[in-house]
């Protein structure tokens, strides 16, 4: 497949619409049309039928735009390393979920991009499954990511091991015990990450392997960022089930009380996650460094 066909076809796909996609591609709908034609024929099956609503991919359509997308991005993958070649730099697109962006992760690579002057980090933040995407797509060199990535096309290197626990108000009158029930849990208003986020799916995990339902506790409000929730509860509006990872600094400071769950066990890792290709292995050991001597500091 001819790059410049890849792009025909990756904005056919886009466009859903042939008519559309060859004037943003600049040509003819005839030659556009002949293209897809002669891809088909290349491939072997057909990759487009046509809907009431215009084009849409067949599902072998839909394994070539897989790879065609990981074609493109390793391509200007390419590019862009070669230019940076010549000018002795090296860019690091780097992914993070919502929990790693409370924690460490984001003063690290602050941190990191400063002291090494050839370096210049990108930031993402994203869900779990859309950092997968990502990756394996090639938009994302490495990712910090909480748990082992179950695809063997990964590698990964474990930063750190956290859990998740109870977050309260200093004020609560549970703040003051050492640990917290679930039944004294199901008496409480709860402010909760998204049913997407990893957080809430370990929770809920857990809650089922001791026959318990999520259903069984007042949820009054569901939020996507962390930083919003523990602000919530520091204005005495709730509970949360948080990582603790993502609260130490609210709780040296006071503002915050965080106690484990009775009989509930919410442990998992956070690694950094790669594809087996990456050739800036040297970072990822320096990031680690460093990860670990800051977190030294802080403990000490």
């Amino acid at each position: 497949m001819e790059l410049r066909v890849l792009n025909y076809f990756l904005m056919v796909s886009q466009e859903e619409n042939i008519t559309k996609a060859a004037q943003l591609l600049h040509v003819t709908q005839p030659t556009l049309s002949r293209q897809l034609m002669q891809l088909e024929d290349e491939l072997g099956t057909r990759i487009f039928v046509r809907a009431k609503t215009g084009l849409r991919l067949t599902p072998e359509g839909e394994i070539v735009l897989r790879y065609a997308e990981r074609l493109r991005s390793l391509y200007d993958k390419m590019l862009e390393e070669l230019n940076d070649s010549e000018r002795h730099m090296t860019k690091i697109r780097v992914g993070i979920t919502h929990t790693a962006e409370s924690n460490r992760i984001t003063e690290i690579l602050a941190k990191y991009g400063a002291q090494e002057d050839n370096i210049t980090i990108t930031v993402i933040t994203d869900t779990i499954k859309h950092l997968y995407n990502m990756l394996a797509t090639y938009q994302l060199d490495l990712a910090f990511i909480e748990g082992k990535p179950s695809d063997p096309s990964f590698n990964h290197i474990l930063l750190d091991t956290d859990y998740l626990a109870c977050v309260l108000p200093v004020t609560h009158p549970l703040a003051a015990h050492s640990m917290v029930s679930l039944a004294e849990l199901k008496n409480e208003q709860m402010i909760l990450r998204l049913p997407s986020s990893g957080t809430r799916c370990l929770f809920e995990a857990a809650l089922l392997s001791i026959n318990e339902s999520i259903h069984s506790f007042n949820i009054a409000m569901e939020v996507d960022n962390i930083a919003t929730i523990k602000d919530l509860i520091r204005k005495e509006l709730g509970v949360s089930i948080l990582p603790k990872s993502a609260c130490m600094d609210e709780l040296k400071k006071g503002k915050l009380a965080v106690l484990p769950i009775e009989n509930l066990s919410m442990p998992r890792e956070m690694n950094i996650v790669y594809n087996r290709d990456f050739s800036h292995t040297e970072i990822l050991h320096d990031l680690v460094k460093l990860y670990r001597e800051e977190e030294r500091k802080a403990n000490a």
